[in-house]
C-alpha cells in the first residue's frame, strides 16, 4: 500500500534507505535505487520540502549518558478544558526529561515517555516537576524493566 499518490516506488526506497542510515552518502543512495546522484538529490530535496523527511539526528545511547531508566507516565488532568490542555502542553515542552507527550483517548489524558538516571532521579523529578505541572490531578507510573524494541522506523511496504 502506497502512503501517498505523490510517492512512487523509488521515493519509498529512498525513504526506507534513509530510515536505515540517515548518513548514507548521496552516491550510495543513488546506487541503491538505480538513479543518478543528481536525480536522487533532487528527490531527497523534494521529499524534505514536502515534509516527508522531517530532519536527521543521531541516536544516542541513554545508558552511557546517564539516562538509562525509561518511565512511562499516565497523566489525568483535573479539568479537560482548552486552557488546562494548553497550559499542560506548554509546560511539558520545557523539560528535556520528558521525551514524548501524547494526548490519548481512554482512562487518562496524556501519556508521557521520560528518561532518568535511576529511580531516585525519577522520584525527585516527579515530586518537583511532574506533580506540579498545570492541571495534574493523578499520575500512574510504569518503570520499564526491559526495552524489547525501540525504533523510529515507519513501515513503508518496500
Amino acid at each position: 500500500m502506497q502512503p501517498s499518490a505523490t510517492l512512487d516506488r523509488i521515493d519509498l526506497k529512498i525513504l526506507s534507505s534513509l530510515q536505515e542510515d540517515g548518513r548514507v552518502s548521496n552516491l550510495k543512495l543513488a546506487e541503491s535505487v538505480a538513479l543518478s546522484p543528481t536525480a536522487v538529490l533532487a528527490r531527497v530535496q523534494r521529499l524534505t520540502r514536502d515534509g516527508y523527511i522531517l530532519g536527521y539526528e543521531a541516536r544516542l545511547n541513554p545508558l552511557k549518558l546517564g539516562a538509562g531508566m525509561m518511565v512511562f507516565v499516565e497523566v489525568l488532568l483535573d479539568r479537560t478544558t482548552p486552557n488546562v490542555f494548553e497550559a499542560f502542553k506548554a509546560s511539558v515542552q520545557v523539560y528535556p526529561e520528558i521525551m514524548e507527550c501524547h494526548m490519548v483517548a481512554g482512562g487518562f489524558d496524556y501519556l508521557l515517555k521520560t528518561r532518568m538516571a535511576d529511580m531516585a532521579a525519577y522520584r525527585a523529578f516527579a515530586g518537583t516537576v511532574l506533580w506540579q505541572l498545570p492541571g495534574v490531578r493523578e499520575t500512574r507510573t510504569y518503570a520499564v524493566m526491559e526495552e524489547v524494541k525501540n525504533t523510529t522506523r515507519l513501515p513503508l511496504g518496500v
